[in-house]
């Protein structure tokens, strides 16, 4: 992908591989944030697979819970929801979870939605297909309020807690996708593929825009996190590339034309992405021709 010297329309629909790397101003190919994302994700998973196959005991377990050379993880909603369940906080799931906490607040709340979560990169894929159907008018973009997730996030921590069973997990694709690479097929696999064609056909990236819990929950965290992404007005031409590539461009509302005005006003020129919802995942660095984008470490502001 060449954004320094293509449209911005070759841009916005340029082909899905070429989106791995980009052409720098000299005509060098450097790889893209989206092709170190990947990289993250497959090697996280691949971790977990060595390690149960080969035992090689460096990260045992899913990404539900885990130990990373010994030491105990589990995701923060896993946690939550078996605290709901069972009515008891159990000390392993007390180190684990506020390890993973101080790690995505220091880097990035919802960033292990971009940088860790499997399922992730069916969804990215899942939006690639989605946004050219639409180009073609095949079908209709369908946007509901990005805040309904927390609708979701209470009633299955009620039925949890009601029920003393972890309901998510029987349809968390998260959870399946990860079972699935360490111990092998499920046939819950069929329900990732119905999620995923739900996403293609229906609804651009719906689970994790409107649906996953475990999104949710880091979303609380991304409020807080020390690393952020920062915007730069003086840079930014308002092209709208950001706008289209960012699943959840609700974050970055903030970069239209019409507030502008209110800035200079303001004598603000470079404004932080504050928003939970940010995933870090860089896509506006990707497709910005301008470079208006980088990432902040705020660690002597939070503190």
């Amino acid at each position: 992908m060449d954004r320094y010297n293509s449209s911005i329309r070759d841009i916005i629909r340029a082909p899905f591989w070429s989106t791995f790397y980009y052409r720098t101003h000299k005509g060098g190919i450097r790889p893209t944030w989206r092709f170190w994302r990947w990289i993250s994700v497959i090697v996280i998973n691949i971790a977990f697979f060595i390690s149960y196959h080969v035992d090689v005991q460096l990260l045992e377990g899913t990404m539900n819970g885990s130990r990373l050379l010994g030491f105990h993880l589990i995701d923060l909603f896993t946690a939550i929801e078996t605290w709901a369940a069972t009515h008891v906080i159990h000390t392993n799931m007390i180190i684990g979870s506020v390890t993973i906490a101080f790690f995505y607040i220091l880097f990035g709340g919802k960033s292990f939605c971009a940088w860790a979560c499997p399922y992730g990169i069916l969804s990215e894929i899942g939006e690639y297909f989605h946004q050219k159907l639409v180009r073609k008018k095949i079908i209709k973009e369908r946007k509901w309020d990005p805040r309904i997730r927390f609708a979701f996030w209470a009633v299955i921590l009620i039925v949890t807690f009601v029920d003393g069973f972890l309901v998510f997990e029987v349809i968390n694709p998260i959870g399946i996708i990860s079972r699935l690479i360490v111990y092998g097929w499920s046939l819950a696999v069929v329900w990732v593929v119905v999620i995923l064609l739900f996403e293609i056909f229906y609804s651009r990236r719906m689970w994790c825009k409107y649906i996953c819990p475990v999104g949710t929950t880091y979303n609380f965290l991304g409020w807080i996190t020390a690393t952020k992404v920062q915007w730069d007005m003086d840079k930014c031409d308002h092209c709208g590339a950001c706008l289209d590539a960012c699943f959840e461009n609700h974050v970055i509302e903030f970069t239209k034309p019409k507030y502008d005005k209110e800035r200079k006003e303001k004598g603000v020129s470079k404004q932080l992405v504050v928003n939970g919802d940010c995933t870090l995942c860089a896509r506006c660095f990707d497709v910005c021709h301008t470079d208006a984008y980088n990432y902040t470490f705020r660690l002597k502001d939070l503190v």
